[in-house]
């Protein structure tokens, strides 16, 4: 039995749902593994589904109802859809289009938070990328040079009813977009399913644009209740490796390591211009580093299955609650007779203890007990 009956399939249902419980904001990741697919025309799409729980043993100084929030979970579930598709234009060039939400965060608070009154808060960004993969002729196997760029768009909405505005409601849209690329080189033998590859994705910036909404406005001598709003932030750029081999017939090993550079996102500001409505989240993250390591299984031509584990390093530095994580999960891939192939996956998350305890840091105080995140993927793929 060919290694490489299992070596592509269900092992992608798993990096994807891995990714989305890594550091930070980091939510999905662009399939670009559909490169290295056999087929002329490759189409896959998925979504991952993610259940976190992370409750508040203390609530932050100046929240003006703390009991309230104590024993809350703030995590809110989310989905992050994928697609990819492939066209392979000559036996050694193949390109492939994809979309997916890299990064993203959503909160929603029993009671306002802090001092900025926080209700809710939800941060998402769409990827529309392009990568093209050159393979060459290299011993037993094939090297492949990555290369391509992609587009990115932010949304960001915040309900809040901060004490400033008197405790009236605040609501605040912004919007921005930017672009960046991303490179790597591979090599593999596919008869073994080995493959080793380093991707590198740059990181972007905004300078994000809106409105801000509050019956207040007008009372503090604005010209009326919606005023424009902006906000700036850094998203990090990233390395990732990715090594997979076989290691019996109808076995393999894989792992990963990826580094993150979640130190650039110092602060994300938001601002009112003409009100005293100014909401920054400070985080002063540390860099990110996530390592996951596994083993599959081929039992027949059309199924196969791998189970796998991985730790995150928590990016907090006591500026917010963003700590280590560690989550086992498993996978499965059933071919059928159509040509399509199903991958699901499930993983158990652990998120460790966190506390806010830097004298400076705006939600000082707060804390969160050790808690637990559920991940449920699904893709289907079909080529020609």
């Amino acid at each position: 039995m060919r290694f490489s009956l299992f070596g592509y399939s269900a092992l992608g249902v798993v990096l994807i749902a891995a990714s989305a419980q890594a550091g930070g904001f980091s939510r999905g990741t662009a399939d670009t593994d559909i490169l290295y697919e056999d087929g002329n025309f490759n189409f896959r799409a998925g979504a991952t589904v993610v259940v976190p729980s992370h409750e508040f043993t203390s609530a932050p100084v100046g929240s003006p109802d703390p009991a309230a929030l104590v024993g809350t979970d703030y995590l809110d579930t989310y989905v992050i859809p994928s697609a990819a598709v492939k066209f392979m234009i000559t036996e050694n060039l193949s390109c492939a289009g994809t979309f997916t939400q890299p990064f993203g965060a959503s909160t929603s608070y029993a009671a306002p938070f802090g001092v900025s009154g926080k209700l809710s808060e939800d941060l998402t960004l769409n990827e529309f990328g392009a990568t093209c993969a050159a393979f060459f002729e290299a011993g037993p196997g094939r090297l492949a040079i990555l290369g391509g760029g992609f587009y990115e768009t932010l949304d960001y909405d915040l309900e809040a009813l901060p004490p400033g505005l008197g405790g009236a409601p605040l609501s605040i849209g912004l919007g921005g977009k930017d672009y960046g690329w991303r490179a790597g080189v591979a090599y593999e033998i596919p008869d073994i399913a080995l493959r080793a590859q380093i991707l590198y994705r740059s990181g972007t910036s905004y300078g994000a644009t809106g409105s801000a909404t509050s019956p207040a406005f007008p009372l503090l001598g604005a010209p009326g209740s919606t005023l424009p709003a902006t906000g700036t932030g850094e998203l990090p750029q990233s390395v990732e490796l990715k090594v997979q081999s076989g290691i019996a017939p109808g076995w393999l090993a894989f792992g990963s390591v990826k580094w993150m550079d979640w130190s650039v996102n110092e602060t994300l500001q938001v601002n009112v211009p003409g009100t005293p409505v100014s909401a920054p989240n400070d985080y002063y993250w540390r860099d990110g580093w996530t390592v996951t390591g596994g083993i599959g299984h081929a039992f027949n031509e059309r199924v196969s299955g791998l189970v796998s584990l991985q730790w995150d390093r928590g990016v907090a530095t006591g500026y917010d609650l963003r700590s280590d994580k560690w989550m086992l999960a498993g996978a499965a891939s059933f071919k059928d007779d159509l040509g399509g192939e199903l991958r699901l996956g499930a993983g158990a998350v652990y998120l460790a203890s966190a506390d806010i305890d830097q004298p400076d840091a705006r939600f000082f105080g707060a804390s969160a007990d050790s808690g637990w995140a559920g991940i449920f993927s699904a893709s289907y793929s079909v080529k020609w």
